[in-house]
C-alpha cells in the first residue's frame, strides 16, 4: 500500500478507542423515526467536526429534523465524491424485549448494542470518520469530498436527502458511497423497486346473522389477497450484465440475506403489511382496507405489476385500488470504478472480495441513481435491523471505516499523481 493508505490505516488503529466511543454515544442520541428528530445526533457530529476544526452546515427543513453537510476541496481539480449516511433509525418498539436497552450503546462480547447500531449509525459513523481522516490529507488530494449526514431516510427522505438534492444540486457529486447494512461479504450496486398500494373493499354490510344480505368485506379481502399472490410469478427479464453478477453472488446472497434471499432478489415479492376491517363482531363488515408492499426486481416494470394487480381486481367490483408510494428499480454499473476499488481493498484487508448484488430494501442512494450518479453501499452485517437486540461487531465497524477511507482516497486520487 502507498504511504497515504498506510497513514489512514495507522490513524484508524491509533484512534479506534475514540471511534468506538463515538458510535456508542451516537446510538445513545435517540433518533427514532417517527418522529425523526435528529438534532441530538447532529449535535454530536457537529461537536466532533468542531474538535477537528472542520467547517460544516446544519440544514433543518422541519423543526428537529436536522441534516449536516460538510465539504472540502483538495489541492487540484478532480472528481467529487459524496459520503452519505442517515441518522434517523427505526423505533425500538417493546424496549422490554431487549437484552441491553435500545438507547444504551452498550459494549458486550465485542459488540455494540442499540437501535441503529447496524442500520445505520455504524455506516454513517464510517462516513464521518472517512471525511475527517481524508480532511487531514486535503493538501495532497485532488477533487472534492462531501459528507451528508441526513434525517428522514426511514420516511423516504422528504426532509433529508430529498430536500438536500432538490435545494443543493451540487451535492449530487460524481459518485456516492454509503454504509447501509450489506455485510462485509457483499456490496450493493442497486436495490429493488418499491410499490405500495391500497385496496379498499366496500360492501353494504348487514347484521351478522343476515349474511345472505351482503358480502363480507373481510372475506372478499381474504380472497383478493390469495389471488394477488399470482403477481409473485410475473416474468422477470433480468439484463444479462446484471444476471451475471447476481448468479455469481448467489451463495453470498443466501449467506447474508438468509436462505431464499437470492431467489427473492430475482422475483416480485408481495407483503400484506396492513389489514384493517370489521368492527363489532356480530356485524358483517362493510369495509376492509389492504395495504400492499410490493418489491420489484431488476427486469420488471412498475406498470406491468400495476396492470397485473388491476386484472386481478377486475373480478371484484367491490374493490378500489389506490396508489400510495413508489420508488423505481435503479442500479449502478456493478463493474464500475467504485465497486472495483472496494473489492480490491477488501481483498487486501480481508483476503476475499465482496460479491456485488442488489439490495432487497431501499435506501437514499436511489436519489443519486435517479440523477445518473453511480452510487454504492458497503456496510456491516444486518444483526437485528428493526428488531430487538440490534448490534454491530466492533471489528466489522472498524473494517467498514478502513474500507471506506481507502476507497474514498483511491477514488479521488485515481488518474492523479500525488503531490507533496
Amino acid at each position: 500500500m502507498d504511504d497515504y493508505s498506510n497513514d489512514l490505516l495507522r490513524w484508524i488503529d491509533q484512534e479506534q478507542r475514540g471511534l468506538i466511543d463515538f458510535l456508542c454515544r451516537f446510538i445513545r442520541a435517540k433518533t427514532p423515526n417517527p418522529p425523526g428528530h435528529t438534532a441530538a445526533a447532529c449535535q454530536l457530529v457537529a461537536e466532533l467536526l468542531d474538535a477537528h476544526r472542520i467547517p460544516y452546515q446544519i440544514i433543518e427543513p422541519e423543526p428537529g429534523k436536522q441534516n449536516l453537510v460538510a465539504s472540502f476541496t483538495g489541492s487540484q481539480p478532480g472528481r467529487h465524491l459524496v459520503l452519505n449516511g442517515h441518522m434517523d433509525v427505526f423505533p425500538a418498539a417493546d424496549e422490554s424485549a431487549w437484552t441491553h436497552p435500545p438507547w444504551s450503546g452498550t459494549i458486550a462480547n465485542g459488540r455494540i448494542y442499540g437501535r441503529g447500531a447496524c442500520d445505520m449509525k455504524c455506516g454513517t459513523a464510517a462516513s464521518i470518520f472517512t471525511f475527517i481522516f481524508l480532511h487531514r490529507l486535503r493538501e495532497r488530494l485532488p477533487g472534492r469530498l462531501t459528507l451528508t449526514a441526513v434525517c428522514d431516510e426511514e420516511n423516504y427522505g422528504p426532509s433529508g436527502a430529498v430536500y438536500l438534492l432538490q435545494n443543493f444540486p451540487d451535492l449530487a457529486g460524481d459518485c456516492c458511497l454509503n454504509g447501509e447494512p450489506s455485510s462485509q461479504h457483499t456490496l450493493r450496486f442497486g436495490e429493488k423497486g418499491i410499490l405500495r398500494l391500497k385496496v379498499t373493499v366496500r360492501t353494504p354490510g348487514s347484521h351478522g346473522a343476515y349474511t345472505h344480505l351482503s358480502p363480507s368485506a373481510t372475506i372478499l379481502a381474504a380472497q383478493i389477497i390469495q389471488d394477488l399472490r399470482q403477481i409473485t410469478s410475473l416474468p422477470v427479464n433480468t439484463p444479462p450484465a446484471i444476471a451475471r453478477w447476481l448468479d455469481a453472488g448467489r451463495a453470498a446472497t443466501d449467506q447474508v440475506l438468509g436462505v431464499g434471499g437470492a431467489d427473492a432478489l430475482r422475483q416480485v415479492t408481495l407483503n400484506v403489511g396492513q389489514l384493517h376491517g370489521g368492527g363489532v363482531i356480530n356485524l358483517v363488515p362493510s369495509e376492509c382496507a389492504i395495504g400492499l408492499d410490493i418489491r420489484l426486481p431488476v427486469g420488471v416494470s412498475e406498470a406491468a405489476v400495476v396492470a397485473a394487480v388491476q386484472t386481478i381486481l377486475a373480478k371484484y367490483p367491490e374493490a378500489k385500488l389506490e396508489p400510495m408510494a413508489s420508488a423505481p428499480t435503479l442500479w449502478s454499473d456493478p463493474d464500475g470504478e467504485m465497486p472495483r476499488i472496494i473489492r480490491r481493498r477488501v481483498r487486501q484487508l480481508k483476503g476475499f472480495e465482496p460479491a456485488p448484488i442488489v439490495s432487497l430494501g431501499g435506501s437514499d442512494l436511489r436519489l443519486w441513481r435517479a440523477r445518473g450518479i453511480p452510487a454504492y453501499y458497503y456496510g456491516p452485517t444486518n444483526h437485528g435491523m428493526g428488531v430487538a437486540d440490534e448490534y454491530v461487531e466492533i471489528e466489522e465497524y472498524l473494517h467498514i471505516i478502513r474500507t471506506h477511507a481507502l476507497a474514498a482516497h483511491d477514488y479521488l486520487t485515481a488518474g492523479h499523481s500525488p503531490t507533496s
